[in-house]
């Protein structure tokens, strides 16, 4: 059962994933990471198509050698978290301890986005020439 639900959370990641490629407001590569952190976990053969993919790989591959997170991925990630908590702060939680806790939360994910390494444009498109 828990292969199961791990392979759907992956492939629905992967879907939003390939979205946030097109829509500016859904971010890339921390959807991918998710699908790979779920494929890992519950299919091996998921796992190795994702990595090797030629369009999703080297969102992968950049993060895990430490190249970062492309910065439309890290403003996205950070707006998007910000505007959801917001909601859900100000007009889902009526608990003051409940919404401060959301608030802890939002600002550490927010601090761990941007500790990451930052991939510019240039060096992503360096990157996909070296690997064709």
């Amino acid at each position: 059962m828990k292969r199961i639900i791990l392979n759907i959370c992956g492939s629905i990641s992967v879907a939003l994933g390939v979205l946030g490629i097109v829509l500016p407001l859904l971010p890339t590569t921390p959807f991918l990471l998710l699908a790979a952190a779920c494929y890992v976990r519950s299919s091996d053969k998921l796992y190795h198509w994702l990595t090797t993919n030629k369009h999703f790989g080297p969102y992968i591959k950049n993060y895990r050698e430490g190249k970062g997170i492309p910065l439309k991925a890290k403003v996205t990630a950070v707006v998007v978290l910000w505007v959801s908590l917001a909601f859900t702060i100000f007009l889902i939680i009526p608990l003051i301890s409940i919404q401060w806790l959301l608030f802890f939360i939002g600002a550490c994910v927010t601090w761990y986005i941007l500790k990451q390494k930052t991939l510019y444009l240039s060096e992503a498109s360096r990157n996909e020439q070296q690997t064709e």
